[in-house]
Formats: C-alpha cells, structure tokens, sequence
C-alpha cells in the first residue's frame, strides 16, 4: 500500500562539542514508534556520538523529589515536585533525561536540532518560571501524563538555552512527545517561539524543522513494500532483478531527511504486530537500519582526539524501547546488543530519591557458548 496512504489514513543527540565545530555535522539520532493490533504503542530510538562515550546511566526518578531548574544568570530556575515516577537514559553522568517514559505510560526523546532551534528569551524577573532546555524532558515526563497535558503545561513556563561546560556551550535540540494512545507531537522551540506539531507518522529525526520532513515526504510517494512487475520493451520481457522493487529511489544515506523518510517507510510497511512485545521485536529491528559505525557519524570529519574515543565499538552508543502500554522500558549498547528491561510496574516511585544504574555491568558482549559437550 502507498506509504504516504496509509500514514494519513492512519539524537538526544546531546552535541558533546570538542571544539563547539562539531555542531556543524552532529545529527544522527533517528526516533520512531508502532502500533499494535491490541493498542500497544511501541517507541524506539539510536542515540550516535562519535566523539567520545556520552556514559549514559538508567536513571529512576521518583514521585516527590524536588527539582530546581538552571538558569542563563545561574539563578534558581522553576522548582517543581514531581508528579509521576520516571525511568530513563541520562548523559554525561548528570541528571539530564535524554529518552525516558514515565509511569503513566508518556514518552519523551530528546534529538539533536542544529541550525535552527532558538529558544526563548530569559528574563531574571521570570526566573522563577524558566526552564533550561536541557531540564525540559525531566519537567515533561515528571509532571504530565497526556499529550493535552503536556500542550497547556508549557505555556506556563520559558524555555531557556543554558550552556553547559561540558556540551561545548548551548545544545540545539528538539523534542517528540508520545502518549499510550499514539497521540505525538513533535515540539521545537525556532525564532524564540514555541512551536508544537501533530505528528501522524511518530517519526522524528532532525534538522530541517518538522513540517519541512513533512513536506519532503511527498516526494517519496511512490515508494510501496510492493514489487514492481515485469515490463517488456521491444518484445523482450524485464522481470525485477530482486526483491524489493517497490522500494527503488529510497534514500540510504545518513542525512536527517533521507533517515526521516527511511523511518517513515519502515514503519509503514511493518509486519502486523498482535502485542506489545511483538511491536517491541520489530521497533527494534527497524532501528537497527539507523547504526552508525564509529568514524561515520558526528564529529568524526573534524578529527575526535584518539584517546576520547578509546573503548568505543560503535557511533550509535546505545538504543532505546519502551512500551507504553506495558510500561516496559528497554535498552542496548555498543558493548552489548543483549536486550535489557525496566519494568516500571515493579518499581517503588516512593523511594524520594534518584537511583542511577550503569548501563553496561561490563563491557562486552555476552555471548552463550551452545557447543556440544
């Protein structure tokens, strides 16, 4: 069926900037979800970086801890409580949420944005109701369980652009919002204003803006998980050379609108999925088309210092599932593709502090050894 049919019908990528000239070619991360026959919203993402390890963490963020937002002037920003129970992958060793899914179920990714996210004006007399931008995904996934809820949440506060040493200063990034239900928005801050888009398709990439992936989708209406027939030319009859045909003209390289449109047709011409853990199987599978090697992704033309990249196997350092409907919650690395999980139901939100976890015990990857004996 038509790829573009069927959809209307139906990375953080935390810039680690060693120099700030990074930014110019970091934009890898590629975010999507399914849907289950049963209802189950299924979200997957890559996180790349091929500069250095981001050392990601699971973080498990409880209900009432107190969080107080950084500011531009390095006064107290918004302090709220947390409402819900959050889990998710953190970076750079610090409290800041890249990918996470909180206890009722809502997701929130965290993706690169270079060239055009511009957030909104501080203000020292509205400190008190100014959000860092890298902190939005903690006040999200914390305070709100719905998509309408997350709308109306953030007319009450400024997003501000605060730099971090580490970062290399500030971190253009965007954001995709998913509620069990699939309702998702795409949020982006452009020119000091709010921006939030419907997103139909639950794909998001990066730069350009969202309504520009939008727009360019169309000139990939031809693409089908059909084969193309036969044809004959001067009585000669030309059969497809292989299987899929119907996917002639997809883009394969590694720019954010070619991955955007890779994502939409995978997504779209998914096998039928009855559950969640069928939907987590395939969103998997699909985000292994998004794998980055080390030396092909961000940073890697402007030359990482060897040493910074001692003890890395791959650009894409760890991909992300969670299962809205199960509150399941997934992950695995560049040091080891076995799949672990965090279900949110057996955790005890009450704990009134943040439990931090490495993501890889070791690092390397297990393997069973199934010779005969």
């Amino acid at each position: 069926m038509n790829l573009v049919k069927r959809a209307l019908t139906g990375c953080l990528m935390l810039a680690v900037a060693i120099p700030v000239l990074f930014y110019e070619t970091a934009s890898a991360c590629t975010s999507l979800a399914l849907k289950a026959e049963d209802g189950a919203i299924v979200y997957g993402r890559t996180m790349e970086w091929g500069a250095f390890d981001l050392n990601s963490r699971v973080s498990i963020m409880p209900r009432g801890y107190w969080f107080t937002s950084h500011t531009p002037d390095g006064k107290p920003g918004h302090k709220w409580k947390t409402k819900y129970g959050v889990v998710g992958l953190d970076a750079l060793e610090k409290d800041i949420i890249t990918d996470g899914m909180n206890e009722k179920g809502l997701v929130v990714g965290v993706l690169f944005f270079p060239g055009f996210a511009e957030f909104q004006l501080y203000d020292p007399a509205q400190a008190d109701v100014s959000v860092s931008n890298l902190e939005l995904a903690n006040f999200v996934l914390s305070k709100f369980a719905t998509v309408d809820e997350v709308r109306e949440g953030l007319k009450n506060v400024k997003v501000v652009s605060v730099d971090e040493v580490a970062l290399g200063g500030a971190v253009p990034i965007h954001f995709t919002v998913i509620e069990p239900s699939g309702n998702t928005i795409a949020i982006e801050y452009i020119k000091g204003e709010l921006n939030i888009f419907d997103n139909p398709l639950r794909v998001l990439t990066n730069s350009p803006p969202f309504d520009w992936h939008m727009t360019n989708v169309r000139n990939y209406i031809n693409l089908s998980a059909v084969a193309w027939p036969a044809k004959k030319l001067e009585n000669i009859d030309f059969a497809p050379i292989g299987a899929g045909t119907g996917f002639l003209g997809l883009p394969g390289d590694f720019t954010p609108p070619s991955r955007f449109i890779r994502a939409v047709a995978f997504t779209q011409t998914a096998r039928k999925l009855a559950d969640g853990d069928e939907a987590t199987y395939e969103v998997l599978r699909i985000m292994d088309n998004f794998n980055l090697p080390l030396g092909a992704a961000e940073g890697s033309d402007h030359g990482a210092a060897p040493k910074l990249l001692e003890g890395m196997r791959s650009s894409t350092i760890w991909t992300s599932a969670a299962d809205t409907r199960n509150l399941k919650f997934y992950y695995h690395t560049q040091h080891n593709r076995k799949l672990r999980m965090v279900d949110l139901k057996k955790i005890n939100f009450s704990t009134k502090k943040i439990v931090r976890l490495p993501l890889d015990n070791k690092k390397e990857q297990e393997i069973e050894d199934v010779t005969p004996k």
